[in-house]
């Protein structure tokens, strides 16, 4: 994404009193850590998108083996969750740019490794890798961006940065789809590369923001030591905010790993068409939730201190009706619930992870979020796509058992976050000073 359309972003406008240099190093930033985040969902979903023809080459066969190919997928979350953590350590301590150029140059680098891989083993080889690069990013960025921007701000801001979530996974299954149709699923993995590359050597010229300088009080400038991670766990916002996420992880995880394939069941055989359908259908949503999610939650943050959480949880609970929609009403009508479901359940991205910038010390913002990151991974979308293969194999590979088994996770997380949203007022105002104390 050029550096210009950022500019541009009204929402993502540095607070006037910043001075021309941080302002434009501000939005520099911005622009770079959106584009590395589009690449980073690219990559992921390439695979989603190819996994048919991946089976077909690298896979024999039999009874387990939807269960095997969703160890692909649990390959990459493992070493990401387990990885994460030491990164926003580091990234708590150490140069947050330099972190995130490595992270780009490995998960790059791993990512072609994908392509050669000739054996379902080298492939899970390089998933791990992938996870291990994406770990050292995945905490760090949301960091740098709650420095760069202040609080009444940052919801709107955090919702740019996370459009490449759909954005990127809409190219990623239209691209991966289109290169597996005519058999070039390796290309597909060669060519996020170059790009990964270049930008990496961006990052290694960008400079750190003081952390806590977007904060709307002076901040202690030291680092957070170990028996201040204790705070995260007594502070009811962070942890019902983990719950919610953790319940929505575990949902959206299984089935995007799975849904080309399953709207291949429901009868589209074209791997191309299915990937550019969906893909066009995540992007449009995803994008205009994902940015509206960010609006909505900072304009009634104004007037209600645990608006994020309402948001989040709303959003969350009108997206489980829709799915069990997609499941039992026939195509085409189907595409329009799966649109519905996807704006539902995109609408809380922004807001949910702006509760974990707002309730977190600026010296531990690296770590809550990799702590974060460990726990909604662990219990979320390491295990779905894996179980829902395994419910696949059982029942004859009727894919309808396994979606429903996982959707309760839904409404799981809806009901979390709502519970949430009398503590968020509190927690967001203590956070600055709580290990000052």
């Amino acid at each position: 994404m050029e550096t210009a359309s950022v500019q541009g972003m009204t929402s993502g406008n540095p607070p006037p009193a910043m001075d021309q240099a941080s302002a434009r190093n501000a939005r520099l930033s911005l622009g770079l850590l959106l584009a590395i985040n589009l690449f980073n969902y690219i990559d992921r979903y390439v695979l989603s998108a190819a996994l048919p023809k991946i089976q077909e080459d690298l896979m024999p066969s039999g009874a387990h083996a939807d269960e095997r190919a969703g160890d692909l997928a649990s390959a990459f979350l493992i070493a990401y969750m387990f990885a994460s953590p030491v990164f926003g350590w580091l990234a708590d301590r150490t140069s947050r740019w330099l972190l995130v150029g490595g992270a780009v140059v490995v998960w790059s680098l791993a990512s072609g490794g994908s392509g050669l891989a000739l054996s379902f083993a080298a492939m899970l080889v390089t998933r791990i890798l992938v996870g291990v690069g994406e770990a050292a990013y995945g905490p760090t960025a949301p960091a740098l961006i709650s420095d760069l921007y202040p609080i009444e701000r940052r919801g709107r801001v955090l919702a740019w940065f996370y459009m490449a979530i759909p954005v990127g996974s809409a190219i990623g299954y239209a691209f991966g789809g289109q290169m597996a149709q005519h058999g070039l699923w390796r290309e597909a993995f060669y060519l996020v590369v170059p790009p990964g590359l270049i930008l990496a050597l961006l990052c290694f010229k960008m400079r750190d923001p003081r952390r806590g300088a977007a904060e709307a009080q002076p901040v202690a400038a030291r680092s957070a030591r170990l028996h201040d991670y204790i705070v995260l766990a007594r502070t009811p916002s962070y942890v019902f905010n983990t719950i919610g996420m953790t319940a929505l992880t575990f949902a959206i995880g299984g089935v995007a790993f799975w849904m080309p394939k399953y709207i291949q069941f429901r009868g589209e055989p074209d791997l191309g068409q299915i990937g550019f359908k969906f893909g066009a259908l995540t992007a449009l949503s995803g994008l205009t939730a994902t940015l509206l999610g960010g609006i909505v939650g900072d304009k009634l943050a104004a007037r209600y201190k645990g608006a994020y959480f309402l948001v989040s949880g709303t959003s969350l609970l009108l997206a489980f009706p829709c799915f069990l929609l997609v499941l039992h009403r026939p195509f085409p009508e189907a595409w329009a619930w799966i649109f519905l479901t996807e704006f539902c359940l995109f609408f809380n991205t922004g807001p949910a992870n702006t509760i974990l910038a707002n309730v977190t010390h600026p010296a531990m913002r690296a770590t809550g979020f990799a702590l974060n990151i460990l726990i909604i991974h662990l219990f979320g979308d390491a295990l779905s796509p894996k179980l829902i293969g395994r419910i696949n194999d059982s029942h004859h590979g009727d894919m309808n058992v396994g979606f429903r088994a996982v959707s309760i996770a839904i409404v799981v997380g809806g009901i979390f976050w709502l519970i949430g949203a009398r503590y968020l007022g509190r927690d967001t105002q203590l956070a600055p000073t709580r290990i000052d104390e």
